[in-house]
């Protein structure tokens, strides 16, 4: 599978980029140099090759809201798109939101559900399993140390129904559990409660067991829409995200051990594209999706995952994840810290520094391209988008 990026500005030659192993692909610029665009642009090509005889499972972490507009020709364009050879199309959008859509994404009015799907966009609705987090995991959500006395508390209680009840336990039984340990003063139980009955009143923890996984399709790009969720690094968003990474991890290694001893899996390779990175892998600070998401970039490569992630603050993205990334797409930075942080990603083949590439970006939508599978560096005019674009500002 060839990705078609663009044109190298220098002899107009098309630049294609190698999808069929995994890949670990940074994309970062300023803001409204075309970042968002790029990764859409992107997307678009991945999922050109989905009738191939490797399925593939393609997932946006939108923390915008932006990304539902593919499912719209981009008729805007169309004498551009003409040029570079190509029609405008839609794409199939399966928008997932935590909780009720109404409350979380119509922000409670019905109306504007209806008209995203007279546009064709599909909804799909998740809930998070309680049991799906560990006990640390819970502790790290209510941001409780392991030592607090209410850390300790709901360690214990998360641990115990772990051992009894598996899978099968949810936040009543968590309330219940708290509520009967004999060990805790009434204080820290009142404290800890009330932490508890705030988590069931968000509405998105489930009371019935369902598979993370079994929410997306393989024929459609899959959004998770967080436009109205909390991006604090220990709450809703992350949290997601973490849980995702984490099964799509376990899922591909066992799909992969399959695949090796060649038994039939309907587990498909995963493209997982994440905009804004830097508010779920931080530099310098911890998040409940960052430990998750380091080992995602690190080993996925084997199991088949591939990660896309997008700043306009790339020195703002933990080091740990930068330097896996074997392919960078960077539109024009400003920020001295920002050029930095790329500039350090230099290598000796490409004859000089990056920031001397970065400095010579001149319109909207050029790119400096470092690929580090085929040594190359260059700046690439980034081609049009097939599919309508929505970051732009109102």
């Amino acid at each position: 599978m060839a990705l078609f990026i663009g044109r190298d500005l220098k002899d107009d030659e098309d630049i294609y980029i190698e999808g069929d192993k995994s890949r670990s692909i940074l994309i970062c610029g300023k803001r409204g140099s075309g970042k968002s665009y790029t990764m859409g642009n992107i997307i678009e090509d991945i999922f050109e090759d989905i009738y191939s005889t490797q399925k593939k499972l393609v997932i946006i972490i939108d923390p915008m809201g932006i990304y539902h507009t593919m499912v719209e020709p981009n008729y805007s364009q169309n004498n551009v798109l003409n040029k570079w050879g190509f029609n405008p199309k839609s794409y199939n959008v399966k928008l997932l939101v935590a909780g009720d859509p109404i409350e979380n994404y119509a922000f409670g009015e019905e109306r504007i559900l209806d008209k995203m799907k007279q546009r064709g966009v599909k909804f799909g609705s998740f809930k998070i399993n309680p049991s799906d987090l560990s006990p640390d995991g819970w502790c790290d959500f209510f941001n409780l140390g392991m030592t607090d006395v209410q850390g300790i508390c709901l360690f214990r209680a998360i641990q115990n129904l772990k051992r009894r009840m598996g899978k099968s336990f949810y936040l009543s039984d968590i309330i219940n559990a708290v509520e009967m340990d004999a060990k805790v003063q009434d204080r820290t139980r009142e404290a800890l409660l009330n932490r508890l009955e705030w988590a069931e009143s968000l509405n998105i923890f489930s009371q019935n067991y369902q598979k993370f996984l079994d929410i997306f399709e393989t024929d459609h790009i899959n959004i998770i829409d967080m436009k109205s969720l909390d991006p604090g690094r220990y709450n809703l968003r992350n949290l997601i995200v973490s849980i995702l990474t984490k099964q799509l991890f376990k899922a591909r290694l066992k799909a992969r051990a399959m695949e090796e001893l060649e038994i039939f899996t309907d587990i498909p390779k995963v493209w997982l594209a994440i905009d804004e990175a830097h508010q779920f892998a931080p530099s310098g600070k911890s998040t409940l999706a960052k430990e998750h998401l380091i080992r995602f970039v690190k080993e996925g490569r084997q199991p088949g995952l591939s990660l896309i992630v997008a700043s306009q603050q790339p020195s703002a993205i933990d080091s740990e994840i930068l330097s896996q990334c074997d392919l960078i797409l960077c539109h024009k930075l400003t920020s001295k810290g920002d050029i930095h942080s790329i500039n350090a990603l230099s290598a000796d083949y490409m004859g000089n520094e990056l920031k001397t590439y970065i400095r010579k970006l001149g319109r909207v939508g050029e790119a400096v391209l470092v690929d580090d599978e085929k040594e190359k560096v260059g700046i690439v005019s980034i081609r049009p988008r097939r599919s309508n674009h929505g970051g732009g500002e109102s």
